[in-house]
């Protein structure tokens, strides 16, 4: 029997007197990757900020290896929304990556011979050879999000978060760093869990879904979440989930004005 990396047992979490979700229990193994989906204040990036310690919860528990999670852990990867920095940020994209292996270290940090081939090999997997000495601010969205995923897989962490990362990207970056988020995940069985508005680019890739609606929640395969029936249970108002071309569409009524609009997702 495979341990889980990540167990959510009986979680709450509730802000300005607002319960975003409560009775979460989750359990993550090595190597699955789970969507986290749900419409704007629904929680989904809490959740993420509750696991890395950010967050306190009102109730529940969240372990990593059996153990209580520690802020600031190395066994925990995590990739930030794809916003370009101001232009003032003199960081270089080599910076980031070592960032990922030493930021926990304070005063002078002579790398060692596995951090270096740890390095090189991100380095190479992100394609990053022509562009780790251009700072962030000169890099487009798309090559960022490949530092920022290199950034997180580079301490061959357990446990990835990813917060949105393919937002503002074009359909051929979202491909290449979803991509890659997944290769290098699955190099050292890592688990994804990977919030996002738009589940098509990383349908392929889902092995459950944590959909957050109302303070409520439902887990599951897509083909178990993403129907009609179980959106509009969770929503409690009539959602249509349209699949076309192996691309998913929701229809549905989504604030309080009753107000309908489509969407790829929400």
């Amino acid at each position: 029997m495979v341990n889980p990396v990540l167990s959510i047992k009986d979680a709450k979490l509730q802000i300005d007197g607002k319960t975003l979700w409560e009775n979460l229990n989750l359990e993550v193994k090595p190597n699955e990757f789970i969507a986290i989906l749900g419409a704007n204040g629904s929680g989904k990036s809490s959740l993420l900020k509750a696991i890395l310690g950010q967050l306190p919860l009102s109730a529940g528990s969240v372990e990593l290896n059996s153990k209580k999670i520690r802020r600031g852990s190395r066994r925990v990867g995590y990739v930030p929304q794809a916003r370009q920095p101001e232009n003032t940020m003199p960081i270089r994209g080599k910076d980031l990556l070592w960032l990922g292996l030493n930021g926990h270290r304070f005063g002078f940090w002579l790398p060692s011979k596995t951090a270096r081939a740890q390095y090189d090999h991100i380095i190479e997997a992100i394609e990053g050879e022509e562009l780790q000495h251009r700072t962030i601010a000169e890099m487009s969205g798309g090559e960022l999000q490949r530092f920022r995923v290199g950034q997180a897989v580079i301490s061959e962490p357990d446990l990835i978060l990813a917060d949105e990362p393919l937002s503002a990207l074009d359909y051929n970056q979202q491909a290449a760093v979803a991509e890659l988020l997944k290769r290098e995940a699955k190099e050292h069985h890592a688990a994804v869990l990977f919030v996002t508005h738009d589940v098509n680019p990383i349908l392929d890739m889902v092995d459950r879904v944590l959909y957050l609606a109302g303070g409520s929640f439902r887990i599951g395969t897509p083909d178990e979440v993403l129907t009609s029936e179980t959106l509009t249970e969770l929503y409690g108002t009539p959602i249509d989930v349209v699949r076309n071309q192996g691309r998913i569409l929701v229809l549905g009524a989504h604030d309080s004005h009753d107000h309908h609009h489509e969407e790829e997702w929400s």
